[in-house]
Order: C-alpha cells, then structure tokens, then sequence
C-alpha cells in the first residue's frame, strides 16, 4: 500500500501481531490468542479492534453476526514505518547515528557480524 500507515499504540499493535500470525480472525480469537500478559477482557479486545477498523489498519469481513478481522497492512509495512518514525524522533533521522549506537552498545556474536557485513556488503553492491 501506499498511502500513510496511521500511528498504531502498543496495544494495538500486540493486536496487530495476532492478526498478522493468523488472520482474519473473530474478536473472540483474537482474545483467545493474545499472549498471557496482557489479561485483556473482551470488550478491550473489541475496543482495540474498533480503533484500528477506523484507522483503516485493520478490515472486517461481516459473515451474518460473525465479523472476521484482518491486517490491510503487512507487518513488514507496519515495521517499516514504525522505525522511520523511531528514527526520526530520536536520531533526527540520521540512519547511522543509530546503527552506530546499537552496535556500540550491543554484544554482537560473530554470526550478527558476519550477517551484518553481509547486508551492508549487498547493499553497497546495490549503488
């Protein structure tokens, strides 16, 4: 898709990752699905559901009295925007300042290393 992805709250987004694994799903599923953290009742579920249907992230199949919900975006699309966004705010968008961050502060094993080199290899062969 190409147009703007709406901004997605945390809760939403634990939604999202549900529907992403198995979708559509009833609100019911969902709820059944979500992770044991979150000890959500139905009617947040459903709230949740609601929020993301207006914002045009989520749509609805009405089968009768069943509404079967699915993602209109892929998770890949979401993540994306997601960390533009991060990039932004909080490195004034300047890519390598993060990446620079997180390596410096990460314990990389040779694997994340040697994986890393090739992305940036592939990449660089890209230009």
């Amino acid at each position: 898709m190409t147009k703007k992805i709406p901004t997605i709250s945390e809760s939403e987004w634990v939604v999202l990752k549900v529907l992403w694994e198995k979708g559509p799903q009833t609100a019911s599923d969902i709820n059944s699905s979500l992770p044991a953290y979150t000890d959500w009742n139905p009617k947040t579920v459903r709230t949740l559901l609601d929020r993301l249907t207006k914002k045009e992230v989520v749509g609805v199949h009405k089968n009768q009295r069943v509404y079967a919900f699915y993602p209109l975006y892929s998770q890949d699309e979401c993540q994306r925007d997601k960390t533009k966004s991060f990039v932004k705010r909080f490195y004034d968008g300047t890519l390598k300042s993060m990446l620079v961050q997180f390596i410096q502060d990460e314990d990389l094993s040779e694997e994340d290393i040697k994986e890393l080199r090739s992305i940036l290899d592939k990449k660089q062969n890209k230009k």
